[in-house]
């Protein structure tokens, strides 16, 4: 600042400093590399280290991948010459890879199954009045329309048997139900353990710690042999509803704990305020304890639903092609043997592509629900 006298009355003025603009290597490009890559000696050492690998990585898998990749043609022959990858077996193997062995004529359905799904999905992302009556298509209406559509029989649509499904379409299946149905179930177990009802409580400790206790690769067996001993003679289930059985029950399981970790986090006077309403326990829940438990533990309930959908490719224990398992039964093809780099570099695209996007949505709900409690 500066301070001065008037000359003619000589009193004392105070005349601000203009502000002066910040150092050039603290804004812009050089500041945001300054204090995100090469902040101390670490950081620095990681970056140089980091930018090292990317050199040595980076252009052969662009070489293999792009420039000198094949992407027309049909047949092995194509690829003869190609000294990088051989993209023509994607591009041929393409519709089994997405619909497995469901009929060529009706594969509008599950296309139309996904993009009515992906539609109400991406239309629950935006504050409006009919965002509630999304949800509740989507819970209720969703469903019935995707089983009438991918199953057939009804309405004149050609029955198309599960054995017949295959594909991107068996893991979207699986992973989409067992996310749906298993996110309820988790929330009544998780209150169930922590019930003040002895046999409420004894039932799900023992159910989550059993389940938890296994890997689902073994769920997936027993769902497929044990479980139609249990049902009544002439009822018999198919290996993709046993399957779906199976990954429900395996998440919830997960799911159950995650909840129970939000529940705990609420302090007490949350449950006494509410019990001071006059609410009773269930209102308690669904108005006041659900939404705050849920809004604390939603990374770890989208890392359950990430991980889900990794662990899909295990149906193939009880018979059923996902994506993976064409992929990998393409490969022994004669015509493609040989290309199993490729077909597993898609498949890792895939899966990428949709856990990407489920963690991104998961950080938009989190942005939307902050409610501006850190300092």
């Amino acid at each position: 600042m500066a301070n001065g006298t008037t000359p003619d009355t000589g009193d004392f003025v105070f005349t601000p400093t203009p502000p002066q603009p910040p150092p050039a290597n603290m804004v812009g490009i050089v500041g945001w590399l300054r204090s995100n890559l090469f902040k101390g000696w670490v950081n620095t050492g990681l970056t140089l280290l980091a930018l090292f690998i990317l050199y040595e990585t980076l252009p052969p898998l662009i070489e293999w991948a792009f420039i000198n990749a094949t992407f027309s043609g049909a047949t092995r022959e194509a690829c003869a010459t190609a000294t990088g990858a051989c993209w023509t077996f994607i591009s041929v193997r393409f519709n089994q890879i997405l619909f497995g062995f469901y009929p060529e004529g009706e594969q509008w359905r599950p296309i139309l199954v996904f993009f009515v799904g992906f539609m109400a999905l991406i239309s629950t992302a935006f504050r409006s009045p009919a965002r509630r009556w999304t949800v509740l298509f989507l819970l209720t209406a969703y469903p019935v329309l995707a089983f009438v559509l991918l199953t057939g029989g009804f309405l004149g649509l050609e029955e198309v048997e599960t054995s017949r499904w295959g594909g991107l379409t068996v893991t979207l299946v699986v992973s989409v139900t067992g996310i749906v149905a298993s996110f309820p179930i988790g929330i009544l177990l998780a209150l169930g353990r922590r019930s003040n009802m002895p046999v409420a409580r004894s039932a799900s400790v023992v159910f989550i710690e059993v389940v938890r206790g296994v890997p689902l690769i073994s769920v997936l067996f027993m769902a497929s042999v044990m479980l139609p001993l249990f049902l009544p003679e002439g009822v018999n289930f198919n290996k993709l509803l046993r399957a779906l059985v199976g990954v429900t029950l395996f998440t919830a399981a997960y799911m159950a704990e995650v909840v129970r970790a939000g529940l705990q986090a609420i302090p007490k006077g949350q449950y006494e305020g509410a019990k001071a309403l006059g609410l009773s326990y269930w209102q308690m829940m669904r108005m006041i304890i659900l939404p705050q438990a849920l809004k604390l533990v939603i990374p770890s309930i989208v890392n359950s639903f990430i991980s889900l959908f990794k662990d899909t490719t295990l149906v193939y224990i009880v018979g059923l092609f996902d994506v993976l398992e064409v992929i990998r039964v393409a490969t022994k093809d004669s015509n493609w043997i040989g290309l199993e780099k490729e077909g597993y570099v898609f498949a890792a695209l895939v899966f990428w592509v949709f856990c990407f996007t489920m963690s991104r949505v998961s950080l938009m709900i989190e942005r939307r629900l902050d409610t501006g409690h850190r300092k």
